[in-house]
């Protein structure tokens, strides 16, 4: 199971596949990058606190780098309702869980086409996967999987939606 590699400011504005350099330029990096625990990391996922509807991710995908610009709705689900991330199986109750929207590359975002994925809003996947990182009222389905075999899944989940941009 392979690590990702520590990432630069620059390695991130440079990675993103569906939103323009401007844009990329412009978006908040996270100012913790040397303390990310990068040994169990598989991407970076982060909030964007200025503006409470985005989040980013960085994923190593086909030898390079591909950086994800997300929406998703800051309306919140009731405390009763569980979702799963579809990304490493996690249940949590309320919003732990959203639908995270990826304008497409190329012309069909310009024209507004998007594609969506239901995911930890908190995009802490890696550290639920290996354990980590315990869901705050959620729980991690008991599974016959290996750890290396769900990490294996969670970058095979996380491919397929990169690849349907």
């Amino acid at each position: 199971m392979r690590s990702m590699k520590a990432l630069t400011e620059k390695d991130i504005r440079s990675s993103f596949v569906n939103c323009s350099k401007g844009e990329a330029q412009r978006l908040p990096v996270p100012r913790d990058l040397a303390e990310r625990p990068w040994e169990d990391l598989d991407f970076l996922g982060w909030r964007d606190l200025s503006a409470p509807d985005r989040s980013y991710l960085v994923v190593e995908h086909e030898g390079g780098l591909a950086g994800i610009a997300l929406r998703f709705p800051t309306v919140r689900r009731g405390a009763l309702y569980r979702s799963m991330c579809s990304l490493c199986l996690t249940t949590h109750p309320g919003g732990g869980v959203s639908l995270m929207t990826a304008r497409r590359r190329g012309r069909e975002g310009r024209d507004g086409n998007s594609v969506g994925l239901y995911v930890c809003t908190d995009l802490c996947c890696p550290l639920y996967v290996r354990g980590k990182k315990q869901p705050e009222a959620g729980l991690r389905i008991e599974e016959s999987l290996t750890v290396a075999e769900q990490v294996a899944r969670m970058r095979a989940n996380l491919a397929g939606f990169i690849t349907s941009l």
